[in-house]
């Protein structure tokens, strides 16, 4: 295993970077404002699109315990539209995608503006961005499995006969969405736009043609019968508002793929299409219910005309996949993300796009995230059952994303305090209570996001720990640098033209392999690159800030390389950049030294035994350096060290 598996060895982990200066880039030419509107709606709002399948469905159920009343239904339609425009509105689109990072978006953009705003590293901030990503991580296990599951039991009301088959043919869909992902995105993506479209339209044309079966529906637009549902049933409606929040589940992703199409496509899709749709929906579901109430086992298909409901079912079916494919591709940059700061070890990265440097694809991830959902759908085996461990991983997300924001107005953008506490206040004690309401659900189901989330957290606290860990030991035994250059002087050793690039962590010491490659091989090049990458606070780096150089002795250089936590550490290409800095060398002649490095357990120096366990794991499940920098593998030396830990 490779020096560089270790975040401290190679890439400096976000807990220890500090910003870098930055210009900002040059804006890019403007792109169709309609298109990227249109690829918002098929990517960003897939997941909050598809709610209205089960959303209000299982709120009346929760509030149906004892009997169904018509001020019960207006109460939860009321607040199913009021938790949309609080959370989504006013938090999401009014406030919080506002706090972009270079454009970029999500739990751990938000990290780094903090991080910038405090000018310090504290352990609470990374301790909350640690809770963020593995929250959203449960979210993305169990998003595909709920959606494609609700969407697919609509079947069963078009042939009865197909309900014992509702659990494979989701399997089946649910095993080739996964397969699928290897090919990348870019294939359908074109489709996702218009499906999800016509899948808004056909909500709220549904919705409107309802909307006339009782008008009494229309008094829900006054948040007064929110509150007095909330009121009349006490304690009874936290279980109630653990179904609502199922509303806005999806809502996150309006800020973390924020960087893909921008703020004003969001904004425009949302108030132009996807919320009136979702509102329409909402209100005509109500309406039929209030008129049928025997329709509240699923008022959303059951309002479909006969005729219309085989195609509503498939139109549905492939609405969710989209859904699901857009959390999935979530996943993968959250994962890339946080390997670039340090926070997991390497993982195989692939880029199915040659326009678009987002769309990545990793196979490790993706078969953990399959494996995940098909064991969710076996295990619970319907959406109602699953709708228990659905909200707390996003309530928790959402939570985070609050407090953060808090902590960014007022320490970065200045704002009053009492004019923060009247913006995050209400908005957080609302998220609180959905919170609470979803932590009811523990015992039925609400477990399996918090076992996500708390087994994603022990294995990133274990990786940072152990990576802290060997950089001391490392540290230790460790030579500087400048003092090896000066034995060097004295010993000089035989000299081999051309150039050898060693990566390192720490450019103060003496990198392993250049050690061993002394001690074994005795021969020095004639130009030595120290090169240690660095992840900056910013999803991008421009290439005027890419690379800094530090002229050490004639045969010494010392480079740093600052890549941004969105981007690909292309070393050689990054290398290039010192021939424009007048440093002469061949890129092409270069040779690459990795310190090949594997652990051994050594009780009682330093880390418990079991977390001693867990970092060699994961260590050992560690991606190839060579490919995970972009090295050429025909011009890249190992060298072996064990160390014990």
């Amino acid at each position: 295993m490779h020096e560089d598996n270790i975040p401290g060895d190679t890439a400096t982990p976000l807990a220890e970077t500090t910003a870098i200066p930055y210009a900002h880039p040059t804006p890019a030419p403007p792109q169709n404002l309609w298109k990227l509107v249109l690829g918002c709606i098929g990517v960003v709002y897939g997941d909050i699109g598809t709610s209205p399948l089960y959303a209000l469905r299982e709120s009346l159920h929760a509030a149906s315990r004892d009997g169904l009343q018509a001020e019960e239904v207006i109460g939860v339609v009321s607040l199913l539209l009021w938790t949309l425009v609080l959370i989504v509105t006013v938090k999401y689109v009014a406030l919080v995608m506002r706090a972009d990072n270079r454009g970029e978006g999500g739990t751990l953009s938000l990290v780094a503006l903090v991080q910038q705003a405090l000018k310090k590293r504290p352990g609470w901030l990374l301790a909350i961005g640690v809770v963020g990503i593995s929250l959203f991580f449960g979210d993305a296990m169990i998003t595909p499995a709920m959606s494609v599951l609700s969407a697919v039991e609509g079947m069963a009301l078009v042939a009865p006969s197909f309900q014992p088959y509702v659990v494979l043919v989701t399997l089946a869909i649910i095993l080739g969405l996964f397969l699928f992902q290897a090919q990348g995105t870019e294939r359908v993506a074109i489709l996702f736009g218009p499906i999800m479209v016509l899948w808004f339209i056909v909500m709220a044309v549904l919705g409107l043609r309802h909307l006339g079966d009782d008008t009494a529906i229309l008094a829900a637009l006054n948040p007064v019968h929110a509150l007095r549902f909330l009121t009349n049933h006490g304690f009874g409606s936290f279980v109630v508002l653990g179904s609502v929040f199922l509303a806005v589940t999806g809502g996150e992703a309006l800020y973390a793929d924020m960087g893909h199409f921008g703020r004003r496509p969001i904004r425009i899709a949302w108030g132009i299409l996807v919320f009136p749709s979702l509102a329409l929906s909402y209100l005509g579901q109500g309406a039929f219910v209030l008129t049928h109430p025997e329709a509240a086992v699923d008022p959303f298909f059951l309002m479909a005309p006969t005729w219309a409901l085989l195609p509503l079912v498939v139109l549905a079916t492939a609405a969710t996949v989209i859904a699901s494919q857009a959390v999935i591709s979530g996943a993968f940059s959250m994962m890339q993300q946080a390997v670039q700061m340090g926070l997991l070890p390497r993982m195989e990265i692939r880029h199915t796009s040659e326009t678009q440097h987002g769309q990545i694809y990793m196979p490790r991830v993706n078969m953990i995230l399959m494996t995940g959902v098909i064991c969710l759908v076996v295990a619970f085996g319907s959406s109602t059952s699953l709708a228990s461990a659905y909200g707390i991983a996003v309530t928790g997300d959402m939570v985070i994303t609050s407090i953060l924001s808090f902590v960014l107005l007022s320490r970065a953008w200045r704002w009053p305090l009492p004019v923060v506490v009247a913006v995050i206040a209400p908005i957080l004690t609302v998220e609180l209570m959905f919170l609470s309401a979803n932590l009811t659900k523990l015992i039925d189901g609400g477990y399996v996001p918090a076992l996500i989330a708390s087994t994603m957290c022990l294995l990133v606290w274990s990786w940072v720990r152990g990576s802290a860990h060997v950089k001391q030991k490392a540290a230790d035994s460790a030579i500087s640098l400048t003092k090896l250059i000066a034995m060097l002087t004295k010993s000089q050793p035989i000299a081999v033209p051309g150039t050898a690039v060693f990566l390192t962590q720490d450019p103060s010491i003496a990198p392993s392999a250049l050690l061993h490659n002394l001690k074994h091989n005795r021969v020095l090049h004639s130009q030595n690159f120290i090169v240690t990458v660095a992840v900056a606070p910013t999803p991008t780096v421009t290439d005027a800030n890419r690379i800094s150089l530090e002229r050490l002795s004639e045969n010494f250089l010392r480079v740093i390389l600052n890549f941004g936590y969105m981007e690909t550490p292309n070393v050689p290409r990054a290398l290039s950049l010192a021939r424009k800095r007048g440093e002469k060398f061949d890129i092409m002649t270069t040779s690459f030294f990795l310190n090949r490095r594997s652990f051994r357990s050594a009780r009682h120096q330093g880390l418990p035994f079991w977390q001693e366990r867990i970092f060699i794991a994961l260590s050992k499940s560690a991606a190839d350096a060579t490919q995970f920098y972009c090295l050429p593998s025909n011009r890249v030396v190992e060298m072996g060290q064990q160390m014990a830990i």
